[in-house]
């Protein structure tokens, strides 16, 4: 890893909030899926720099797709000791041989673009891969299992319910465009719960229902709301808000994000699923400002494009994480504005936009 890793601070909070649990994997070896993304970088880069610190002598297995471009994107990364990949397809790829004691099921394809055209393909990729991960968790003799599933899994929050907690069930508008996203992590959910309280297993499955965040390697360019305005500061264009900014959203920052899921894997209880998030929720129209004055470009002009109806409740996304303060003692650390301004000075002196 790089001598001065613009992360530090960030994977010594992290260490800090997990030191007690690393004990288990000492000397053991780690499956990761989606490693290359978003979650998956910071799972490596937290992986990495504590495994190097505590001199556990860990290894971590990372399925990707394509090697050669993650290697170019963090070579720091890539080519740690500690690192090695194994390529295939989350729905069908060949088992790495040997054993794994952990797995983490962090692969899924979020793509909007996908979800509007594609969902049957979306509703695939997500089920057909959580299959073949068992599959594989139960071959490899994995302990424990983390899949980072979504808040999609409830549907469209009820606008009068202010944070949704784990309790809530479903509902799903099939004609909308996370309808597919939302079934397809539910139902892999249930696949996962029911294999692992079966009489015969030893595995166990973790379960974090991951809501929205920000950091370090959010991609600027595809859906997320926050990292679309980062990205227009960065490029000194116009915020351009397609709907009527009303939208509550909630995020948390990747280093509390880490400690969190890190938590989870290790402390968790078996087959309970973790709300994982913020409670600091803002609509998106106050989010765009804060995000501005978050940046060095105050000039930068927010167009939203349509009225809102005072007859309506605003759409929320937010969830409730009593459940993980209480059980797992997690509370947010890094207030948003902070983690805002964390992510303008990641891209500003480490990637050029």
């Amino acid at each position: 890893m790089p001598a001065n890793n613009p992360l530090a601070d960030d994977l010594c909070s992290i260490l800090e909030n997990t030191g007690d649990l690393w004990k288990d994997l000492a000397g053991e070896r780690i499956f990761i899926t989606g490693g290359t993304g978003f979650f998956g970088k910071w799972f490596l880069e937290s992986f990495c720099w504590i495994n190097r610190f505590l001199k556990l002598k860990a290894k971590a297995v990372v399925l990707t797709r394509n090697k050669a471009l993650f290697e170019a994107a963090v070579p720091h990364l890539a080519f740690d000791s500690a690192v090695s990949f194994f390529e295939g397809d989350i729905r069908n790829f060949n088992f790495p041989r040997g054993t794994f004691s952990y797995i983490i099921h962090a692969a899924t394809e979020a793509s909007a673009k996908l979800a509007r055209e594609n969902p049957a393909l979306m509703y695939e990729i997500i089920v057909s891969g959580t299959e073949r991960t068992l599959e594989f968790a139960e071959n490899c003799g994995a302990r424990k299992l983390l899949f980072t599933s979504s808040g999609a899994v409830y549907g469209k929050q009820p606008p009068e319910i202010s944070h949704i907690d784990e309790e809530f069930e479903g509902q799903y508008d099939e004609n909308e465009e996370k309808a597919a996203y939302g079934i397809g992590k539910n139902i892999a959910e249930r696949f996962l719960i029911d294999a692992a309280k079966a009489p015969s297993n030893k595995l166990e499955v973790k379960i974090a229902r991951c809501f929205a965040f920000v950091g370090h390697y959010l991609p600027l360019d595809i859906h997320f709301a926050i990292g679309n305005f980062i990205s227009a500061c960065l490029k000194e264009e116009d915020i351009n808000i397609s709907g009527d900014g009303t939208p509550y959203r909630s995020y948390l920052y990747a280093s509390d994000l880490m400690i969190w899921l890190w938590n989870i894997l290790f402390k968790g209880t078996n087959c309970r699923p973790y709300n994982v998030g913020s409670e600091e929720a803002i609509n998106i129209n106050d989010l765009a400002k804060k995000v501005v004055s978050c940046s060095s470009k105050h000039g930068t002009k927010i167009n939203i494009f349509k009225k809102p109806d005072a007859n309506k409740l605003p759409e929320r996304y937010v969830p409730s994480t009593k459940r993980a303060q209480e059980e797992l003692g997690l509370k947010q650390t890094t207030n948003l504005e902070d983690a805002i301004k964390k992510t303008f000075d990641f891209y500003i002196k480490n990637v050029t936009i």
